[in-house]
């Protein structure tokens, strides 16, 4: 490992101290000229805690990137016995995109994406019949797909539906 130090011997009560370490260069602003700007440990621990809280956050910022913003699918209304009653689910694939299918009313559905907004993860239903649960993080979502609880992030990805009742067709996007 070779150490490279340089200060600036005139400043005025504010000094820049730069460290070269194997290449990469650490800036410090340190109060007065011959200030040491050793990092003690305890400082090192708690601003290395920050730093990696700071990027723990940013990466579960999410992008709310769900799939795409359209989808063109068309479901057979007969071919999924689970959407024979409101409430029921049917989980389906469209364009690479998981996708649930909530029968909301007599002819009303709502396609929801199952990727999870805030990490990516695909949600599930939670087997209680009311809902959607991501297993990474236990964000909770409602049939509709809005956010309830858990991990704090934003509603599913809903498209929209039209359902034919002459043919029992569904149409997503």
């Amino acid at each position: 490992m070779s150490t490279h130090r340089t200060t600036r011997a005139d400043c005025a009560g504010e000094c820049v101290l730069h460290d070269v370490i194997d290449g990469l260069v650490s800036v410090a602003i340190v109060g007065g000229a011959a200030s040491d700007a050793t990092m003690g440990r305890r400082a090192f621990l708690s601003r290395s805690a920050l730093a990696a809280a700071a990027m723990a956050l940013a990466a579960c910022s999410g992008d709310g990137s769900t799939g795409p913003a359209n989808l063109s699918l068309s479901v057979k209304l007969s071919d999924y016995s689970s959407l024979a009653t409101v409430g029921g689910v049917a989980l389906v694939t469209a364009s690479g995109v998981p996708i649930a299918i909530v029968r909301t009313g007599q002819e009303t559905f709502v396609a929801l994406s199952r990727v999870c907004p805030h990490e990516g993860a695909i949600v599930a239903p939670n087997g209680t019949g009311t809902g959607f649960t991501c297993s990474r993080h236990g964000a909770q979502f409602a049939s509709s797909g809005s956010w309830q609880g858990g991990q704090r992030t934003s509603s599913m990805r809903a498209f929209t539906t039209t359902y034919d009742a002459a043919t029992g067709i569904i149409t997503v996007g």
